[in-house]
C-alpha cells in the first residue's frame, strides 16, 4: 500500500525559509520520478518540481525556478523541497506525489 507523508510546513515571513519533506513506503521508491504539487485556495493545484527516479534530473515551475529545490534520499525513501526567498503567492498546500498517489499535503503560509 503506497503512503506518502509529507512534514515541514508551517508559517514563514516573506524573504524566508522553509525545508519540506516526503517520506514514502509501500513501492520501490528508487525505481519512481517524484513530485511536489501545491493548491492556493481558489486555485488549480499545479506542478512545482519533479525529480527523476536516480536524482540526476530536475525540473521545476517558472514561478519557483532558482529559488526551490527538489532532492531525494533513496535509502531513507524520502524526497524534499527545500524553498528559498519565499513570496506570499508560495502560499499553499503542498503535496508529494507518485503515479497516482497523493500524500495529504502540508500547509506552507508566507505571510509578515
Amino acid at each position: 500500500q503506497v503512503h506518502l507523508v509529507e512534514s515541514g510546513g508551517g508559517l514563514v515571513q516573506p524573504g524566508g525559509s522553509l525545508r519540506l519533506s516526503c517520506a514514502a513506503s509501500g513501492f520501490t521508491f528508487s525505481s519512481y520520478l517524484m513530485s511536489w504539487y501545491r493548491q492556493a485556495p481558489g486555485k488549480e493545484r499545479e506542478l512545482v518540481a519533479t525529480i527523476t527516479s536516480t536524482g540526476g534530473s530536475t525540473n521545476y515551475a517558472d514561478s519557483v525556478k532558482g529559488r526551490f529545490t527538489i532532492s531525494r534520499d533513496n535509502a531513507k525513501k524520502t524526497v524534499y523541497l527545500q524553498m528559498d526567498t519565499l513570496k506570499p503567492e508560495d502560499t499553499a498546500v503542498y503535496y508529494c506525489e507518485v503515479h497516482i498517489y497523493w500524500g495529504q499535503g502540508t500547509q506552507v503560509t508566507v505571510s509578515s
